[in-house]
Formats: C-alpha cells, structure tokens, sequence
C-alpha cells in the first residue's frame, strides 16, 4: 500500500498504545497526538493528564514516532462540559462520553488532523467501521464484553470515512499482550475510569463546586411518606440505590431483611426526590421510551414498525424492541419486556446486528401496558 498519514489519538493508556503499534506494522506513517482538555484542577490528584503525557512520550519513543500535544480545554468547556452541566441542573442523567466522542475526539481532533494533512484519525475505542455499498458502517467490537459503539453513534458519514479503528477485532487480553510483548510499559496500566478527560473522582464534590446543593425532601413514591433530605435533585439519577442515606422500613424481600431503596422520580419544580423499595418495584419497569437528539448513522430515518434492538444504558444487554414511530425531532421505541431504570438524558441506542444504526437522548419513558397500548414485539 502507498504510506498513509494516519494520526493517533494517544491517551497514555495500553489501548491506544497498541492501536498505534498496530498501524505502524500495516505500512501506514504514524503521528501521535495527545489531547488536553481539562484544565480546572490539573494538579488535584484526580486530573492524571501529566501521567498520561509521560506514558505517551515513552511509548512514541518506543515505537519511534512522534507526538503532538494540542489543548482543547476551551472547545471542551464550551461543547461538552456546558451541555454536562445543564442537563443535570434540568434533572436529566447525561453521558458526557457520548458527546466527548462526537464533539472533541471526532470532530476537534479530527479537524485538526486533517488541517495536518493527514489521510485519517485512529483511537483504541473498541469498535469497527466497514464500507457497505457507498456508506460507512459502525460496527460493535469483536470483545462483546469491551464494546464501545455505545458511545460512538453520533458520528457521521463525514467522520467514519476518516476514522481507523485497528482494535475491532481483538480482545482486551490479546491487546494486553501484544504491548507487552513489544516491550511496552502501559501493558498493564489500569483503565481509566470516569468523567470523559476528566477522570475519576468523588462525583457529588465534583458536581458541587459548579452546581450549588439546594436541600430538598425525599419522599415514598407509593404514598408521599417524607423519608429523608437530599442535596439536590442533580446528585441522583433513576435506578440509584447508594447515597440515599434513608434506611430500610418495616417492608421487607422474602429473605427477611430490610429492602434497598431506588430513585424512582424527580419533580424538579417542588424539588422532592422520589424513591421505592425493591429493586423490581413496578415504577422502575418502563416499555418504552421516546427519544430525542437523533442522530442516524446512515443520514436517514430507520423504517417504522420495523423490529430492532437497543440499548438505554452501556452495560445493557440489546433489548429487543420495535421502532414504533420516527420522525426527525423524536422517536418512540416499545420494547419487548419492560426496561429497568430507563433514565432521561442517557442514550437510547439502536442495533441491527452488529451495525450501530444510531439513536438518540431518552426524553421519557411511559408503561403502555398499564395504559393498554401493548403490543407483542
């Protein structure tokens, strides 16, 4: 093949390591380029993005490659951390991964690649993308237990054209090994971990400085009890059990102890938390889900009526479901058994297969069965 400038997103991590040994090995001119966008606390012990930098400057020396190192704090601040925020100061849940991927790793890196003159970008995200017929596919990983298109279908045909994606087919394990073997020091550097380029941290503190706690009431779903105090509406999402700082009343599982307790509401005007006891309690039991933010891989709407599966949560199984209207503010998916905790904010991912076809923000989520709409998938 004639060389090829690709560059490589380099993390510090093993992943992105191998990805750019991989790619050096099929012929290909290999530029690594090291991302900074975080900048607030950069020297608290949660930020490790000196760390990382050291770990990228020794892995391109041993492969021989170089390496840039370009800041797009100010794009992140104002693309994904401003959109973090207001969705949590709104009572939503939002996944700033999806949206780092679509406005930072695919957008502003790729944009700054190809100013390089470089041909593509690559990343150590676990997922693939093919060309069908004119039109470019994303596909899930071959480690099903790593798969990352999750967090990938808001790019489009624009970006997937430009984008390598040399992890596709290999396990973690595998990946692991290769970099051990070429004698690489991150081969069992942990993983991160986190808030997309921000890290792991303790999450509410971290909310906290930006978004002030306003007390407020915790109260039983099934009969308005006040139970407790929370801090604020933004600190808890659906299907949260740890935190809550309520114990377990009279109401007990069949094992005899007390039984856990679950967000299972908000009402943002009155400010009050809702919970339930038990992890199977009706109120976290939803059939469907409407969706907004599409965003279709292939530039178009799917076909309604047509049986799908989705995932409302990264580590979901595919939910069988049928598209039961899509139009181009909004779609509702029915699926077939009631889904656990679907949570405003996150995504609602479509599948066919192994094609990430794209999907869209969950904007609520309704029973049909208790409203009679039901309808076998």
């Amino acid at each position: 093949m004639s060389e090829k400038t690709v560059i490589v997103g380099l993390s510090g991590g093993v992943d992105s390591s191998v990805a750019a040994l991989l790619l050096k090995r099929q012929g290909y001119r290999v530029i690594g380029l090291f991302m900074k966008n975080w900048e607030d606390d950069d020297d608290e012990e949660y930020c490790a993005s000196r760390q990382d930098l050291l770990d990228v400057m020794s892995v391109a020396d041993v492969l021989g490659i170089d390496v840039e190192v370009v800041n797009f704090a100010a794009e992140y601040r104002e693309r994904v951390f401003a959109e973090f925020l207001s969705e949590y100061q709104a009572g939503r849940t939002p996944n700033p991964d999806v949206l780092c991927n679509s406005e930072i790793k695919f957008k502003a890196f790729l944009d700054h690649a190809l100013a390089l003159g470089a041909d593509c970008i690559a990343t150590g995200h676990y997922a693939g993308v093919r060309e069908n017929a004119g039109r470019y596919q994303l596909l899930k990983a071959g480690d099903g237990g790593k798969d990352q298109s999750y967090f990938l279908y808001r790019l489009n045909q624009a970006q997937l054209s430009k984008t390598l994606f040399p992890l596709a087919d290999l396990y973690k394990r595998e990946v692991r090994r290769i970099a051990a073997d070429a004698g690489l020091h991150v081969a069992l550097k942990k993983d991160s971990t986190g808030i997309c380029f921000i890290g792991e941290r303790p999450f509410k503190a971290f909310l906290s400085r930006y978004l002030p706690p306003q007390k407020g009431v915790i109260r039983r779903l099934d009969d308005d009890r006040p139970l407790g105090e929370h801090d604020g509406l933004m600190y808890h999402t659906l299907g949260q059990r740890k935190g809550l700082r309520i114990g377990g009343l009279k109401e007990t599982e069949k094992n005899g102890e007390h039984a856990a307790w679950f967000v299972a509401g908000k009402d943002m005007a009155k400010n009050v938390l809702y919970v339930v006891q038990g992890h199977d309690h009706p109120a976290l039991l939803r059939d469907r889900l409407i969706a907004r933010q599409l965003s279709w891989i292939a530039a178009e709407a799917l076909r309604p009526q047509w049986v799908y599966a989705a995932k409302s949560r990264y580590r979901g199984e595919d939910a069988p479901c049928v598209l039961a209207s899509v139009g181009d503010a909004s779609c509702v998916l029915d699926f077939a058994r009631p889904q656990w905790a679907l949570t405003p904010g996150q995504s609602a991912v479509v599948y066919e297969g192994r094609v990430c076809l794209g999907g869209g923000i969950i904007a609520s989520a309704e029973n049909t069965v208790e409203k009679g709409k039901r309808h076998d998938v």
